[in-house]
Formats: C-alpha cells, structure tokens, sequence
C-alpha cells in the first residue's frame, strides 16, 4: 500500500505540472526600472529585482541571501554550467564577474542555490525550485538600482539565467515573452500562449536574432535593422544590429546616426500643423508643445518610425505612444537619445519602446517575435491558474 501511495503522489505532481509561469512586472516611477518580486529561501522571503533582459543570471547582495542558500563548490557540475563567467578554479567556492548593468559596476560574486519561488498574478498560486543556481554579491554592487531592490533578474543568454534554468528543470521550450509596461506588465515562459488571448500571439511578425557571439560574451539580444523610416521616408544611415534592452530606459542611437534621425523627424515634423518645436527638456534634444497635439489609439498623433528588418515586409513600427515621452503638460520629447560615438551597439530599443508591446524570445530557433503598440499588457496577460511541480532533485 506504502508504494501505491508513493506512485499516486508522483502521479498526481505530475499531473498538476503547469506549461506556463507568468511573473508580474512593475515600473519604478523616478529610475525607469522594470521590476519583479521574487520569494526564496526555505520561509519564502519576499525580494524586489531589477528585470535585466540581458543579463546572464540572477544576483542579489549577499545581506538577502537566505539561511538555507547553499554554496556551489568550483569542482561541481553547477560550477562547470556557468563556466563562461567563471573567475577560477582555484578556490573552494564556484566565483562569477557580477555586474550591475545600470551603472556598470562589477564584483567578484558567489555562487549558491536556493529555493526560489514566484506568485501568479492574482497571488493564489506558486511556481516554486528548489535548486535554483544565483550569484550573491556585495551589497555596493546594488548602487543605482531602484529603492527596495536587491539585486537583477537576468534573461538573458546564458545557461543559468531564469529561462534557461526553468527550460532545462522543467522540459520547457526554450523560450519566453516579457511584455513591459509603465503600469501592470509581465514576465511569460514556457507555454505562455496559454496566457494570452490567440488572436495576439498569432500576430507576432517575426525577425532573426543576431549571433551573440559577434559581441563578446555578451548575453543580450540583437537583431539587425536594414533601414530606418520616417512617415515612409527612408533615412540615408548604414544598417546594423539593435540591441534589446529593459535596462536603458530610451532608445539610443549613435552620434552620426542620431543626427540624420533628428534632422528626418524634424522635417516630417514640418508636415504636422500642430507639431511646434520647444525647447529641450534633458536628456531629451527633440520637444514640441503638447498643445494641439492630437491623440488616437497609438498615442500622440505624430511621424511615424519604423525599424525595416530583414524586409520591406517586415518592420518594428514604433508610434507616438512609444516615441512621445511626456514630460509635463504642456510638452512631449522624442524618446530617442544620443548614444555616442563608440557605442557597443549603433542602436538600442530602449524599454519605452518596448512597452505594451508584446516581444518573444524564442532560442529555440533563434527568433524575435514582436507586436506594434498594442493594448497594455494587463489587458494583453491573463492569469495562469495552476503552479510548477517542485523540483526534488
């Protein structure tokens, strides 16, 4: 009777395992941060992280590790899985370069494992590891972070950031969607279309993701961006990769780039009546009075972006929603600042661009899948009603 007590256990774990985990997301008013709460440790402990979309793996300051985290030794299979920032193997202790990616602070950081743990939407349910690999830092590394933060969430491509962890733990597919938001927005992996209404998944245009490796070791996203529009007209810039981005609040371009872009917008500007040039409000050059401006389902009605990928047909269109910040009442600035002269990336889609958009990272077959200013996230994400099996490895 003992086993077949022990098999309608197991039985029913793993019934109940779930094809999809979606995290909520929140936006810090004065950093432009996008942040999450995660739980870990054995009493669940709550704890606020920056969403790094590509950073390699999640840390936190040593001060909010749990009692029951556990030290990785450098000899192990975990240690071994993180290799590609791995410090050296002469210490007892697995070490990682931890990097704070909103000030470009770096530490030498631990690796542990823990119990981490995430709530569903309306807070009925858990999704829950019970050896999930981070790295604790020391607590200056937080400098620059939002108020209330621990540490970063990292998504990005790497064998021990969050979608890679769960994929591997829980046979998902190697993929995962975020759909940032000034309000309600939301972190998707696995099945996640099981959370979102058909029509919009269906919509997805799609866009390769560029080879990593051209860039280092770094763990973000590119694509590659064929040309740049404005109301149609193409701009005379050379083509290049965007990085993706949650951690840079606004779309950067490189000097030279950025210039021709403002001379274009300001001249399709000239063809908008109620578009009148202020002065600038930092760190934004590019304003206009609000006044007369009129707004439609896309936001403020004004030129049009629109990023050509590998095809006419297929282009990142940006609207005012994601191209008009709001400073005050009576102006709008250009969300697009100037990235510089060096920049590791001759563009990056900043997270105003990205929000109420839908975008898919899809590793698998190394694919964006993007949507255009749609509704906001939290009428786009419903909640998911059942949680993870736990791990018992």
């Amino acid at each position: 009777m003992a086993s077949l007590f022990q098999f309608l256990l197991i039985l029913s774990s793993l019934l109940s395992l779930t094809t999809a985990v979606v995290i909520p997301v929140t936006k810090h008013a004065s950093t432009l941060q996008y942040v999450t709460r995660i739980y870990h440790g054995t009493a669940l402990m709550p704890l606020k992280l920056v969403v790094d979309l590509g950073g390699p793996f999640l840390w936190l300051d040593c001060s909010s590790s749990s009692g029951s985290c556990r030290p990785i030794p450098t000899r192990s299979m975990q240690c071994s899985r993180a290799m590609a920032q791995r410090l050296s193997g002469t210490k007892p202790r697995c070490e990682l370069l931890t990097e704070n990616r909103v000030n470009r602070l770096s530490s030498k950081g631990e690796l542990i494992e823990d119990i981490l743990a995430f709530r569903s939407k309306n807070g009925s349910k858990w999704s829950k590891i019970n050896d999930f690999i981070f790295s604790c830092a020391p607590s200056v590394l937080k400098m620059g972070l939002a108020s209330g933060t621990g540490g970063m969430l990292g998504l990005g491509r790497s064998p021990i950031s969050l979608p890679s962890q769960l994929a591997t733990t829980f046979d998902f597919q190697r993929k995962f969607a975020v759909c940032l938001s000034a309000s309600d927005g939301a972190i998707l992996l696995g099945d996640w279309d099981s959370a979102i209404d058909p029509k919009i998944s269906r919509s997805l245009m799609y866009t390769p993701l560029v080879n990593a490796d051209r860039f280092g070791k770094s763990h973000d996203y590119f694509i590659y961006v064929k040309s740049v529009k404005i109301n149609g007209e193409r701009l005379s810039i050379g083509a290049g990769e965007a990085k993706i981005s949650s951690v840079v609040p606004y779309a950067t371009m490189e000097s030279s780039v950025y210039a021709s872009f403002v001379n274009a917008y300001l001249e399709a500007a000239t063809n908008y009546v109620n578009m009148t040039r202020v002065a600038s409000v930092a760190p934004f050059e590019v304003c206009f009075s609000s006044e007369g401006v009129s707004r439609g389902p896309h936001g403020p009605t004004v030129p049009v972006i629109d990023l050509v990928l590998q095809s006419e047909m297929v282009k990142w269109r940006i609207y005012g929603r994601n191209s008009m910040v709001a400073v005050n009442d009576e102006v709008i600035c250009l969300g697009f600042l100037d990235g510089g002269l060096k920049p590791t990336s001759s563009i990056v889609i900043g997270g105003f661009q990205l929000e109420d958009n839908l975008v898919e990272f899809d590793l698998g077959i190394s694919m964006l899948g993007f949507s255009s200013s749609l509704q906001p996230c939290s009428d786009l994400v419903r909640d998911t009603d059942s949680s993870l099996k736990k791990s018992t490895r």
